[in-house]
């Protein structure tokens, strides 16, 4: 039920309109006005018009979300006015200063009702349907109250330090965040960030849905903006780093005997939604071949034989590359159930391995324990990832152990997590592999000798989704929400597998086998050197 007006309509100079090339994408912006006031700060939809708080003025305005006109302005029944929500032809304003929630009828002026907030430092205010919810910036919280008495019903964690805005859409929660300037999309059953985006802005801080399009105020730009919010779109790329790789492959023997015989395969990086090739690759020497494996990965593929002791052989790949920051923006109710999963994937996706063991009665059952009678593809993904980053700790100690081991033990590398997620998904029926990087540490000119390991989980609706465990283990929701559907653009991802390779084996990037006749002292090294790509003018 919209909230009527008494006055006239004001107008506003200096309107901002911006027009936006379909498709869109998640968290585009596709029109933005001035807001009345010089310091918003809570916002609300109330069917037909936007209502903004002003925290200088002390007012509230009616805002025409067509245009950004006002239709009209009236004084806001507290001092420091931070968040606005409405139900039916009442305003919930929500005064921070004094930590009071008020129950305000705009027709008449009046307060009705006054409640107090449930925390220390509130700030953003939204209603659903039923209760009230409270975000917090102090206790990092998400509160959900009664308006009877403003009992606590329930609460969860914030996605991150500094909750400003609150909105819900009929199913999620919508969280802006000051400090971190990204907007997240939370399932209110447990805090669970479900999809997240750059805010338009500096201060994201009011939050509004009008049943289609999710509208911020920002208190830095003083500008009211509307956002898409879902669209066919799967996922954006942004911030493109272009770089050179040259990875290098030693092999040494020490002797005393000789190495007969060495076979060295190399990964070979294409095209995918988190990287663009600029360049054929090249190799120093040339490869006897390039193959594939059964899990559909080529590699360059040299031979060698009859290497003396204290020799080596050397092979070296270069690949120029843009690496992107990749953001899927994954819906739950657009996934799909496990019957909707093409058969080809499941046949190369769910088999076993050596590593997994998932027919291991300890994997079996924590899989079912955990999945429950749950059949949505999302939220089958999103739980097992749960139970592994809330029972294991990151430990690099060497060797990769079998998933049951690795699940016990509860500690493990990035590869032994990946080996744990990965059964546990094969093991519900989820199909899962895993995705092999050289990884730039820090500086575009630096060195990678570690690497780094994840898994890709199949949604269907969706395809292939990055969900990094190990890069998952953090208290808080947002940078959970960064290792499922995220990638930074610091990857150069060279080796997809399911599982054991003909040729790198259970390795990535590069692997050896070698023969030998007498006793051989041998050495491996595997190095990945990257340096920045400048553009001459002519390239420009």
């Amino acid at each position: 039920m919209k909230l009527a007006t008494k006055t006239a309509a004001l107008c506003i100079l200096g309107l901002i309109f911006m027009p936006l090339t379909l498709p869109a994408v998640t968290g585009e912006i596709l029109a933005a006005f001035p807001t009345p006031g010089s310091c918003p700060t809570g916002l609300a939809f109330d069917g037909d018009n936007l209502w903004i708080a002003d925290r200088k003025s002390d007012r509230l305005y009616l805002v025409d979300p067509d245009g950004g006109d006002v239709i009209d302005s009236m004084t806001a029944p507290g001092f420091q006015v931070e968040g606005l929500t409405v139900e039916d032809e009442f305003l919930w304003v929500l005064d921070s200063e004094e930590g009071l929630i008020f129950k305000f009828n705009p027709l008449t002026g009046i307060t009705e009702k006054t409640l107090a907030a449930p925390c220390q430092r509130p700030q953003g205010l939204a209603w659903d349907g039923r209760f009230l919810w409270v975000a917090d910036y102090r206790d990092d919280r998400l509160y959900q109250v009664s308006t009877e008495d403003g009992t606590t019903i329930t609460d969860i964690p914030s996605p991150l330090r500094s909750p400003y805005g609150l909105a819900y859409d009929g199913r999620y929660l919508w969280v802006s965040d000051r400090h971190e300037d990204m907007i997240y999309m939370v399932w209110p059953e447990d805090g669970s960030v479900i999809v997240n985006f750059d805010s338009p802005s500096q201060f994201a801080r009011g939050l509004a849905y009008d049943g289609t399009y999710l509208w911020n105020v920002d208190y830095q730009s003083d500008s009211l903006y509307r956002i898409k919010i879902a669209d066919t779109v799967a996922y954006s790329r942004t911030d493109g780093r272009r770089l050179e790789l040259e990875f290098t492959h030693q092999f040494r023997n020490y002797g005393p005997g000789v190495i007969t015989e060495v076979d060295i395969y190399l990964a070979l990086p294409h095209d995918l939604p988190f990287q663009t090739l600029l360049d054929t690759l090249e190799f120093y020497p040339r490869p006897m071949e390039i193959i594939g494996d059964r899990w559909h990965q080529e590699v360059a593929h040299y031979r060698y034989r009859d290497i003396p002791p204290d020799s080596h052989v050397t092979v070296v790949m270069k690949a120029a590359a843009e690496l992107f920051k990749t953001r899927f923006y994954v819906f739950p109710e657009r996934v799909g159930n496990l019957e909707d999963i093409p058969a080809r994937i499941k046949e190369l996706y769910l088999d076993d391995g050596s590593k997994y063991w998932i027919t291991d009665e300890y994997i079996a059952r924590k899989a079912d324990e955990v999945v429950g009678d749950e059949t949505n593809c999302y939220w089958i993904a999103r739980r097992l990832f749960n139970h592994v980053i809330d029972n294991m700790e990151y430990e690099l100690v060497g060797g990769w152990n079998i998933a049951p081991t690795v699940l016990r033990r509860g500690t493990g590398s990035c590869s032994e997590y990946s080996f744990v997620y990965i059964a546990l998904c094969r093991a519900a029926g989820l199909p899962a592999r895993y995705a092999g990087s050289v990884v730039t540490r820090g500086d575009d000119a630096s060195t990678d000798d570690v690497f780094h390991r994840w898994v890709e989980v199949y949604l269907p609706g969706y395809g292939w989704i990055p969900v990094d465990p190990s890069g998952g283990d953090s208290r808080y929701p947002a940078y959970q929400a960064n290792a499922f559907g995220y990638l930074n653009n610091r990857f150069l991802i060279t080796t997809i597998g399911g599982g054991a390779s003909e040729y790198l084996e259970w390795t990535y990037n590069s692997n050896e086998k070698w023969k030998s006749r007498g006793p051989c002292k041998v050495y491996s090294e595997h190095v990945g050197e990257w340096s920045p790509i400048v553009e001459t003018a002519d390239q420009r």
